[in-house]
């Protein structure tokens, strides 16, 4: 065997280990009888004698064979008819269609009735993965191509297998959808019955759920909320928050106080405490009963990292237009919190600094990921008590952060509405946060307020935490060009003090709706840029995210796989061409995206420069019989014809 084809198979070996899988794996035969006897007459050649895949095993009831070619070349080969050729040479020299001869075989040989061939050729920097499914009967279907194998752990098969074979929408998604109609048809309700400010429209929300918590020490019951004019629903709603925000130990005393002051609307807004008639009770009592039923026990009783406030807010930000967009408030999508985590590799032990927090989306995926990754009590309560901090400028937008963090199991005890610009940064240094997480206002910069660049909440961040704390900020993409003198200076600024480590470039549509060009940059603080460090710079934009007509940004169903592929680029355990990732060397005066260093290092295969020759020969062979032969210094007539004669000899056709 060739070295070349004996490092492939290494290199999927490697693959199958990543996603825990390589015990159930077998490269000569298998440990199931029937696999094991089926392949006893499995040769590619048709001989009836035996034959063997690279590997063949088994994950949930999934049977998986994969064939493997070092050559790109020798990927797949189609027949006349565009389908999967499968005669006994192109099964014998091509990845893609060995596998599904190996499929079709085992299909017809064992009980298995979903087996997955995999073809795979190349190596971790130049690959191609494709999966075809083959069911019970040896029918098959091409899926799409796949970075990694991910998506056939034990964890995700099955739901890889309802989307892309049984094109069914997952619980995931289904949940997803359900939550958006509730929150489009809330919105709604509190216009048509509330006359509601967009701002205020959440903050009956997180209220509302803050109440319905008081359920379970029976303190609140939605049965009471009769619309009584004396004591109103409003005003019963408004004690159940004031006893929870107690029972969550909110203080110091100035703060709760604060939260109960961005309450008052619930009590004091007539239209909603008054009987409907067309509801038949208050708006106050209808929106609570919708929450209870739609929302409350998702949140209460899940352990996702979804924002579901969060979710909300933005729901109805979309809808009105509000003042989100007006005042640079974009809140972040929980796929992109989650990855914020996965790419800093939040431990249970750092410390993590939002200075822009939101509705602590990034704080919730943080806490999450922290909690998940011990099993000491102690531990979890020490994350939740002391090691969580956020900061947020709007009133109200620092009380749904608040609320949204004691719904999720506590962590509030370090956010703080204040404005963080003019924070002391050597003070917050002593908060001794190891890591920031970050999504600025946009767009609210200028040579008036240059102090509101995204680039000065960016090195106001790496300046607010101590030495060697990781760093990731999610920004337009002009936010690193340099287009002004001000954030020029503060680029360089930047590199004096801290290490860029990389930027991701982002799917445009990450803030769907937004119209803006995200990346996100990642740094390490107090350790300055030397000279020869080298940052990544990736291209990210094909996550596996894609626009849904209704509901916004879903999972094509590939996302999972993609993230994989970027982790392991971006943690060095693969290599990537550069049209994915560029490791270079940076200047403070570059643009730091992947679209100011990628060059193109893939060379040209066979057919691309035959191609190119046959290109040029149509078109000279053109240009001769128009007349225009001077060109190429050709003056005699006789000379074309020579030329049209010599082409002819050659055997190309041009037509």
């Amino acid at each position: 065997m060739a070295k070349k084809e004996i490092m492939t198979d290494l290199w999927v070996y490697d693959m199958l280990k990543e996603i825990g899988v390589q015990n159930k794996f077998f490269a000569q035969g298998s440990n199931v009888k029937e696999i094991d006897e089926a392949l006893s007459s499995a040769s590619k050649k048709g001989t009836g004698n035996v034959g063997f895949p690279e590997y063949v095993g088994v994950v949930k009831d999934f049977l998986i064979v994969i064939e493997d070619k070092a050559n790109l070349n020798k990927h797949i080969l189609r027949d006349e008819r565009d389908l999967i050729a499968e005669d006994i040479k192109s099964i014998t020299d091509y990845a893609v269609n060995g596998a599904l001869f190996y499929g079709k075989h085992l299909a017809a040989k064992t009980s298995y009735k979903k087996i997955i061939a995999i073809g795979v050729s190349g190596n971790e920097k130049n690959h191609i993965i494709s999966p075809v499914f083959i069911n019970e009967r040896g029918d098959y279907e091409e899926l799409e191509n796949v970075e990694t194998f991910i998506s056939f752990s034990e964890e995700n098969i099955t739901e890889y297998y309802e989307r892309e074979v049984l094109k069914v929408k997952t619980n995931e998604e289904l949940k997803t959808e359900e939550l958006l109609k509730v929150a489009r048809s809330l919105h709604e309700d509190l216009r048509n019955y509330g006359n509601l400010e967009d701002k205020n429209k959440p903050l009956i929300v997180s209220g509302i759920l803050l109440a319905l918590s008081e359920i379970e020490h029976k303190n609140f019951d939605i049965l009471d909320l009769n619309g009584d004019k004396i004591r109103t629903d409003g005003t019963k709603i408004y004690k159940a928050i004031e006893d929870n925000l107690k029972r969550a130990n909110v203080s110091p005393e100035v703060k709760r106080d604060k939260l109960l002051n961005q309450f008052n609307i619930i009590k004091d807004n007539n239209k909603i405490n008054e009987i409907n008639t067309n509801l038949g009770k208050t708006p106050l009592k209808y929106f609570t009963e919708v929450l209870y039923n739609s929302i409350f026990t998702n949140i209460k009783y899940s352990s996702s990292t979804e924002d579901y406030i969060g979710r909300f807010y933005g729901e109805f930000m979309s809808y009105s237009g509000g003042d989100g967009q007006s005042l640079g408030i974009i809140l972040t999508p929980r796929h992109i919190t989650d990855l914020f985590c996965e790419l800093l590799d939040v431990k249970p032990t750092d410390r993590v600094l939002d200075p822009c927090c939101g509705t602590a989306g990034f704080l919730i995926a943080a806490m999450n990921q922290m909690l998940s990754k011990t099993d000491d009590e102690a531990q979890k309560l020490d994350i939740r008590k002391n090691q969580l901090f956020g900061i947020e400028l709007q009133d109200y937008m620092f009380t749904i952060a608040t609320t949204n963090m004691i719904l999720r199991g506590d962590g509030k005890s370090n956010l703080e509405n204040q404005d963080f610009l003019v924070q002391n940064p050597s003070k917050l240094q002593l908060k001794g946060c190891t890591v920031g997480m970050m999504n600025p206002p946009y767009s609210q910069g200028s040579k008036q307020n240059p102090e509101l660049y995204e680039i000065n909440f960016v090195n106001h961040l790496l300046e607010s935490l101590v030495e060697g704390a990781k760093v990731a900020v999610i920004v337009p993409q002009s936010t690193f060009t340099g287009k002004t003198k001000d954030e020029q200076n503060l680029k360089t600024k930047i590199l004096k003090k801290h290490t860029l480590e990389g930027v991701i470039t982002l799917n445009k549509n990450t803030f769907y709706g937004v119209g803006t060009n995200p990346c996100i940059g990642i740094f390490t603080a107090g350790i300055p840029h030397y000279k020869m460090k080298k940052a990544k710079f990736i291209n990210f934009e094909n996550d596996g995210y894609i626009v849904s007509k209704h509901i916004g940004l879903i999972d094509d169903g590939s996302a999972k796989d993609k993230k994989r592929h970027l982790l392991d680029v971006w943690n060095d355990e693969i290599e990537a061409p550069t049209k994915f990732c560029v490791s270079t060397t940076v200047e403070d005066t570059d643009e730091w995206l992947h679209s100011f260093y990628y060059f193109n290092d893939e060379i040209p295969k066979e057919e691309d420069f035959e191609k190119i020759i046959a290109d040029y020969l149509t078109f000279e062979v053109n240009m001769i019989t128009h007349g225009r032969g001077y060109l190429f210094g050709i003056k005699e007539d006789e000379l074309i014809e020579k030329e049209i004669l010599k082409v002819a000899e050659d055997g190309i056709d041009y037509v």
